[in-house]
């Protein structure tokens, strides 16, 4: 056994001291031979030649480039690392500096560029187009203008240019065969003496190829890409885009103004692209039917796609969603992001619009996200089978803090801070909610006329396909919190509390709930607490990059029988016939609580904080 131990150890030796670590420096040359004293121009030259188990470092500076791996790692172990050099900032942007601006008329100016200066792709060309993509009946181009690092406007034509009010800074084009005419007002700026800047790359770090595995992406600032939107059943090219691809880590990066999306995990081109938009005979569903189908012939498994780690970034300014991906996601981990104002110009919406839009995310976790102002903060979409949502703070989300759609479980919601106005609709079913703060609306919803496919247990592989009854659904330890209003239903399917789930169709586990300020429990639970004095008053305080809640508790409830919530609590999902339980399938118990503190197995109390005092409090929850 030692003599098998010692050869591993001297085969790990020997990868790591056969590893090189190539340099890139503004001051460098491509045909250099990328070491510290002789450093590569482009991030690209040093991608071109690095193998299995090297380190990129890049040094401070603005890199205006497309990297287009050509090869990845070969496992955990020995991966391709970009990463920024420690203490430098560096930036990768999907744009270029303009200057030649002609004024025009009042604050209006205009610069008149070369095709030839955009390469083969021209984003003042490219209309922003998709399956389930509505461009509210104009134009919309992947092209921006930023002026000091703002992101102009697009307007439909060049009258709302020029009749622009003094704080809207908002742009027009047209190009013919030859030519591409930006037109900006940039009202009391001479941009020809600021910094101004227009996208003119769909991407920033992608590679087209696939089996590009192994990739580790660390330490920089990337932005100003002209993405497409990204349908699920499309090709999905965000800044950073793993392509059909396994094992990537995107960590501790600044990722911000993607015309549509920052992170992409999404698929590849040849199982569909846009496979609805060109045949409206079939509903879309189909069409994504078929999508799965196709990839799962070409390897749509574990062992080929998925297992990503993104954490420790902050992605903010992109227009369809902080980080997306269809059946790319599964088996991933998304953790510890800072994902904030998505959505925010609301010039074009569609169905795939929020802080993190995910289809198929089998086995993934989400967890210890902070996602607000985006529109809509999760959307798990379609086979979100074994997906866990767990210890995320999400508020001031105008949508919901939280959508499932069409899934059937196992999907564990837990300890999470749900604290917008509406916190969660779900058309799903056989989801696990537990001791979570819902300080929203729940909206219920069937969906009859779709069915959707689940999978055998922590696998790809479908099993089946059926429709959404409502139901199966369990809600133990959780806290609700009401308007005041004392209004049980808002709508036929809206509520505070859980009268929204007394006509589902298929059965619900419903125990040892707390409901605050007029929040209303569901006629199917017996163990509950309604606190009809207390107002826990709910604020989110932002500070710097901290953030605070403050809460009132009561002491109210002791005497409701509560138990510890473990996978064989929660039973089984009736469709995919599997636990609720961890991704590599071991048994779950929900001791820790949002801060990793150890709950009373005993008699837990209800909510994300396993120990909280009676009385208003403030804590710091981020």
């Amino acid at each position: 056994m030692k003599k098998v131990i010692l050869g591993l150890a001297i085969v790990f030796m020997a990868s790591t001291l056969n590893a090189k670590e190539y340099h890139v420096s503004k001051k460098g040359n491509d045909a250099n031979k990328g070491d510290l004293n002789a450093p590569f121009l482009t991030i690209q030259a040093a991608a071109d030649v690095a193998q299995p188990g090297d380190m990129i470092t890049v040094h401070e500076g603005i890199y205006r480039e497309w990297i287009n791996p050509p090869r990845g790692g070969e496992s955990d172990s020995k991966r391709i690392t970009y990463r920024a050099a420690a203490n430098e900032k560096v930036e990768i942007k999907g744009s270029e500096e303009v200057k030649g601006w002609k004024k025009a008329k009042d604050g209006v100016w205009k610069i008149v560029l070369p095709n030839s200066f955009f390469g083969d792709y021209n984003p003042f060309k490219d209309k922003i187009e998709g399956d389930w993509f509505n461009d509210h009946g104009r134009v919309h181009h992947t092209g921006e203008v930023f002026l000091n690092g703002n992101s102009f406007n697009e307007q439909a034509d060049i009258k709302q240019v020029q009749n622009a009010e003094e704080s809207s800074y908002v742009w027009y084009c047209e190009s013919d065969d030859e030519t591409t005419t930006i037109w900006a007002n940039f009202h009391d700026y001479n941009p020809n003496k600021e910094f101004v800047e227009i996208s003119t790359r769909r991407t920033c770090f992608y590679p087209t190829k696939q089996q590009v595995n192994f990739i580790t992406i660390k330490g920089f600032e990337i932005s100003q890409a002209a993405t497409q939107w990204g349908a699920p059943t499309a090709e999905q090219i965000g800044m950073i885009a793993t392509h059909w691809n396994k094992g990537w880590i995107i960590e501790d990066n600044i990722i911000h103004d993607s015309r549509c999306s920052g992170i992409t995990l999404g698929k590849e081109r040849a199982t569909g692209h846009n496979v609805w938009s060109k045949d409206r005979s079939k509903d879309g569903s189909l069409h994504y039917i078929e999508v799965i189908f196709k990839t799962l012939k070409i390897g749509w498994n574990k062992d080929n796609i998925g297992s990503h780690v993104i954490r420790n970034n902050e992605i903010y300014h992109c227009e369809q969603t902080g980080i997306c991906g269809s059946m790319g996601a599964a088996f991933s981990v998304i953790e510890n992001n800072h994902i904030h104002d998505i959505w925010r110009k609301r010039q074009f919406s569609g169905a795939e619009i929020a802080g993190i839009k995910f289809h198929g995310a089998i086995d993934a976790v989400i967890k210890k996200n902070r996602i607000h102002n985006c529109g809509r903060g999760i959307w798990l979409d379609w086979m979100s089978q074994g997906a866990r949502v767990s210890t995320n703070l999400m508020y001031d989300n105008n949508q919901q803090d939280l959508f499932l759609e069409v899934n059937h479980g196992p999907t564990l919601v837990d300890n999470n801070l749900l604290l917008s106005e509406e916190s969660v609709w779900y058309m799903s079913q056989g989801t696990a909610y537990v001791h979570n703060l819902i300080a929203g609306q729940i909206k219920l919803q069937a969906e009859l006329s779709r069915f959707t496919p689940y999978h055998f247990p922590h696998s790809t592989d479908v099993a089946g396909f059926a429709s959404i009854y409502t139901g199966d659904d369990r809600f133990f330890n959780n806290i609700f919190v009401g308007n005041g209003e004392n209004a049980s239903v808002r709508s036929h399917n809206s509520s505070y509390g859980l009268t929204c789930v007394n006509k589902v169709k298929l059965p619900v586990w419903i125990s040892g709930n707390i409901y605050f300020n007029g929040a209303v429990p569901s006629s199917k639970e017996t163990r509950f607490f309604v606190d009809s004095i207390v107002n826990p008053n709910i604020k989110v305080e932002e500070n710097n990059d901290e953030v605070y809640l403050e809460i009132t508790y009561s002491e109210g409830g002791k005497e409701v029988e509560r138990t510890l919530v473990t996978t064989e609590t929660l039973g089984k999902a009736k469709m995919a016939n599997q636990q609720y339980e961890s991704a590599d399938g071991s048994p779950i118990k929900f001791v820790p609580d949002y801060f990793g503190k150890a709950r009373n197995e005993s008699n837990p109390y209800p909510g994300p904080f396993a120990k909280p005092r009676n009385g208003k409090q403030r804590l710091k929850v981020w």
